[in-house]
Protein backbone atom coordinates (compact mmCIF):
# COMPACT_ATOMS: atom_id res chain seq x y z
CA UNK A 1 0.00 0.00 0.00
CA UNK A 2 1.39 3.47 -1.02
CA UNK A 3 0.84 5.71 2.01
CA UNK A 4 2.10 9.33 2.03
CA UNK A 5 3.70 10.33 4.72
CA UNK A 6 1.60 12.86 6.14
CA UNK A 7 -1.25 10.47 6.04
CA UNK A 8 0.89 7.99 7.98
CA UNK A 9 1.18 9.66 10.48
CA UNK A 10 -2.37 10.93 10.90
CA UNK A 11 -3.44 7.11 10.49
CA UNK A 12 -5.69 7.59 7.47
CA UNK A 13 -7.05 3.92 6.01
CA UNK A 14 -8.83 1.48 3.43
CA UNK A 15 -10.82 -1.10 4.34
CA UNK A 16 -10.28 -3.82 1.73
CA UNK A 17 -13.73 -3.71 1.08
CA UNK A 18 -13.29 0.20 -0.06
CA UNK A 19 -10.64 0.22 -1.99
CA UNK A 20 -12.31 -2.88 -4.20
CA UNK A 21 -14.97 -0.80 -4.68
CA UNK A 22 -13.23 2.35 -5.55
CA UNK A 23 -10.95 0.93 -8.00
CA UNK A 24 -14.05 -0.88 -9.77
CA UNK A 25 -15.59 2.62 -9.78
CA UNK A 26 -12.56 4.38 -11.11
CA UNK A 27 -12.05 1.42 -13.96
CA UNK A 28 -15.44 2.27 -14.82
CA UNK A 29 -15.18 6.18 -14.99
CA UNK A 30 -12.84 7.36 -17.75
CA UNK A 31 -10.56 10.58 -16.58
CA UNK A 32 -11.32 9.94 -12.93
CA UNK A 33 -8.18 9.37 -11.19
CA UNK A 34 -9.25 8.64 -6.99
CA UNK A 35 -12.29 9.26 -4.92
CA UNK A 36 -12.32 12.62 -3.24
CA UNK A 37 -12.86 12.54 0.56
CA UNK A 38 -13.92 15.84 2.53
CA UNK A 39 -14.83 17.01 5.30
CA UNK A 40 -17.44 20.27 4.91
CA UNK A 41 -19.32 22.32 7.81
CA UNK A 42 -23.21 21.13 8.06
CA UNK A 43 -25.36 18.64 8.19
CA UNK A 44 -27.01 16.89 11.26
CA UNK A 45 -24.03 17.16 13.63
CA UNK A 46 -21.97 19.93 12.37
CA UNK A 47 -19.90 18.61 10.15
CA UNK A 48 -20.61 16.18 6.82
CA UNK A 49 -18.51 13.90 4.36
CA UNK A 50 -18.40 14.85 1.56
CA UNK A 51 -17.14 11.70 -1.91
CA UNK A 52 -16.88 13.19 -5.39
CA UNK A 53 -15.04 11.67 -8.39
CA UNK A 54 -11.88 13.83 -8.98
CA UNK A 55 -10.32 14.26 -12.13
CA UNK A 56 -7.30 15.82 -10.98
CA UNK A 57 -5.09 15.60 -7.46
CA UNK A 58 -4.92 19.31 -6.10
CA UNK A 59 -1.44 20.39 -4.33
CA UNK A 60 -2.72 20.18 -0.94
CA UNK A 61 -4.21 16.56 -1.56
CA UNK A 62 -2.83 13.79 0.34
CA UNK A 63 -2.89 10.41 -1.64
CA UNK A 64 -4.08 6.63 -0.24
CA UNK A 65 -3.60 4.33 -2.35
CA UNK A 66 -4.38 0.72 -2.17
CA UNK A 67 -4.88 -2.08 -4.33
CA UNK A 68 -5.64 0.03 -7.71
CA UNK A 69 -8.20 2.70 -5.37
CA UNK A 70 -6.79 5.99 -5.13
CA UNK A 71 -8.35 8.60 -2.26
CA UNK A 72 -7.74 12.11 -2.26
CA UNK A 73 -7.99 14.21 1.50
CA UNK A 74 -6.93 17.62 1.06
CA UNK A 75 -5.20 18.84 4.47
CA UNK A 76 -7.95 20.87 6.10
CA UNK A 77 -10.18 17.80 6.14
CA UNK A 78 -7.53 15.16 6.73
CA UNK A 79 -7.53 17.63 10.78
CA UNK A 80 -10.55 15.98 11.45
CA UNK A 81 -10.00 12.39 10.02
CA UNK A 82 -6.93 11.59 11.55
CA UNK A 83 -7.17 8.01 12.80
CA UNK A 84 -10.55 7.16 10.68
CA UNK A 85 -11.10 4.34 8.43
CA UNK A 86 -12.86 4.58 5.41
CA UNK A 87 -15.16 1.11 4.47
CA UNK A 88 -17.58 0.58 1.86
CA UNK A 89 -20.89 -0.93 3.78
CA UNK A 90 -23.23 -3.90 1.65
CA UNK A 91 -26.02 -4.47 3.67
CA UNK A 92 -29.72 -5.01 3.59
CA UNK A 93 -30.50 -0.74 3.60
CA UNK A 94 -28.03 -0.28 0.99
CA UNK A 95 -24.54 0.32 -0.31
CA UNK A 96 -22.23 3.41 0.61
CA UNK A 97 -19.09 4.47 1.84
CA UNK A 98 -18.97 5.12 5.63
CA UNK A 99 -15.97 6.97 7.68
CA UNK A 100 -15.31 5.38 11.20
CA UNK A 101 -13.74 8.29 12.98
CA UNK A 102 -12.20 8.44 16.29
CA UNK A 103 -12.50 12.30 16.91
CA UNK A 104 -16.02 12.21 16.25
CA UNK A 105 -18.05 12.74 19.45
CA UNK A 106 -21.48 12.47 18.28
CA UNK A 107 -22.98 10.99 14.80
CA UNK A 108 -26.65 11.10 13.31
CA UNK A 109 -28.36 8.05 11.86
CA UNK A 110 -27.91 8.93 8.49
CA UNK A 111 -24.02 8.29 9.13
CA UNK A 112 -22.55 11.10 6.62
CA UNK A 113 -22.58 13.52 9.74
CA UNK A 114 -20.90 14.22 13.01
CA UNK A 115 -19.66 16.67 15.34
CA UNK A 116 -16.31 16.80 17.37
Amino acid sequence: MGVDAKTEMRGVELTDAAAKRIAKILREEPGKIALRVSVEGGGCSGFSYRFDLADSRNEDDIAIEKDGAVVLIDDLSLVYMGGSVIDFVDDLIGQSFQVRNPNAVASCGCGTSFSI
